[in-house]
């Protein structure tokens, strides 16, 4: 587009957009800002504008030329430099000016006393991310250190640092807060989530509830995702369903993105999902591992984890699914339990040790008695089994009460 422009379309170009950003901040109009701040977007003006520079070559000459503008040259000035670099495909140059008209813009934020440029911040805040995304794998393609995304995670805290206070700005902080877990999770640094988290939950300035709803949905499907990481099912659960609950209903891809945590958490606490939602959200991968729940299969979970073994590991839930073995164990011997029960009442308790070896041949799992009743004791221990061993007799001899409690939402004993 470029060659196609004259050299006096290029200076209208550049110095429409000052008039416009000068005005907009003149009139604290802040929905028009954050459509000036934006690279990612790639929207046709900003593409003529990126041209009409690259054309030009000498933009601070016009910025200087009156102080309208010059009031604003931190801010603008790289900004055009980071518009020039990203039309050509150079991200690490792009996310460098960038961060520098960033800095300059928080510092222009900070004095304003409203909130109205918060819709802007975001902008900047999302943009100076998913640019330094980029800028990592440009780095990491030709063979130099990828190092701009946690450049952008210091970045985001001081950002998060300027909202942090009294007034109407602080509702801007869950925002950058998702905005860090993003950074956060893709670094691998999930560690780092802690202090903000303890910002937001335990300081007396931010009431959760004041926060933007498309916020606290993405605030609580990223810590979550953490509870799922430390384990804490009780707390995941309230999280993620949280998130689920409150989550846009015509937002199938985050519902998804959802449930792809909270299903292994609810299969942790023994609630099994049902088919249809699988389908619905193409979540298969899940299908045998509930089938295999509901059946004692054990052949079938294994088999399940091996087949999907890369997409769990990918997600983290791998382990969370790897302990499901023992509410399949606990399934098989409620089911041998049921068949004793329908030939002999009397005796339906007392399940003989060879049985259950015989059950699991007959999956094709090879299990000697000790390691069956390693298992029985495991099972009792952890009370998913009432009852208690003979080990003379090789008998497991269960409860006439409830040999089988229910989870009910609960996680097995550790």
């Amino acid at each position: 587009m470029a060659s196609y422009m004259s050299m006096g379309e290029a200076h209208r170009r550049i110095t429409e957009y000052l008039n416009r950003f000068t005005d907009v901040v003149s009139y604290q109009d802040g929905t028009s800002l954050k459509q000036l701040l934006s690279l990612s977007s790639e929207s046709p003006s900003f593409l003529a504008l990126a041209d009409a520079l690259n054309l030009f070559q000498d933009a601070n000459r016009v910025i200087r030329q009156a102080d309208k503008y010059s009031q604003y040259a931190e801010i603008v000035a790289p900004l055009f430099r980071a518009m020039q670099s990203y039309r050509v495909g150079h991200f690490a140059e792009s996310y460098q000016a960038f961060e520098k008209s960033a800095n300059a813009f928080i510092q222009e934020f900070r004095n304003w006393e409203s909130a109205w440029a918060l819709e802007a911040l975001y902008v900047v805040v999302y943009e100076i991310r998913v640019l330094a995304e980029r800028a990592d794998r440009e780095l990491a393609s030709n063979g130099k250190t990828p190092e701009k995304l946690k450049a952008a995670g210091s970045f985001l805290m001081k950002v998060f640092g300027v909202l942090a206070g009294k007034g109407p700005k602080r509702v801007g902080a869950l925002y950058v807060t998702c905005q860090l877990f993003k950074v956060y999770f893709k670094l691998g640094t999930v560690h780092l989530c802690r202090s903000v988290i303890r910002s937001i939950e335990t300081a007396r300035i931010f009431d959760f509830e004041e926060f933007p709803v498309r916020d606290k949905v993405t605030y609580m499907y990223y810590t979550g995702r953490l509870e799922v990481l430390n384990e804490n099912f009780p707390a995941a659960d309230h999280k993620l369903s949280y998130a689920l609950s409150h989550c846009d209903p015509q937002s199938e891809a985050n519902i998804r993105m959802i449930l792809k945590y909270l299903i292994p958490v609810k299969l942790s606490i023994g609630i099994l999902p049902k088919r249809t939602l699988l389908e619905k959200y193409n979540l298969i991968e899940y299908v045998d591992i509930v089938l295999a729940m509901k059946r004692g299969d054990l052949r079938l979970l294994r088999h399940a984890l091996e087949e999907h073994e890369d997409r769990f590991l990918r997600s983290g839930v791998y382990l969370v699914l790897e302990k499901l073995e023992l509410q399949v164990y606990q399934r098989l011997v409620k089911k041998i339990y049921i068949i004793q029960k329908q030939k002999d009442p009397s005796r339906a308790h007392q399940i003989k040790l060879e049985v259950i070896v015989k059950a699991l041949k007959w999956l094709e799992m090879e299990m000697d008695l000790d390691e069956v009743e390693c298992i029985m004791s495991i099972l009792i221990y952890k009370n998913l089994v009432k009852g208690y061993f003979a080990h003379k007799s090789k008998v497991a001899v269960l409860s006439k009460q409830d040999p089988f409690p229910k989870l009910n939402g609960k996680p097995i004993n550790s």
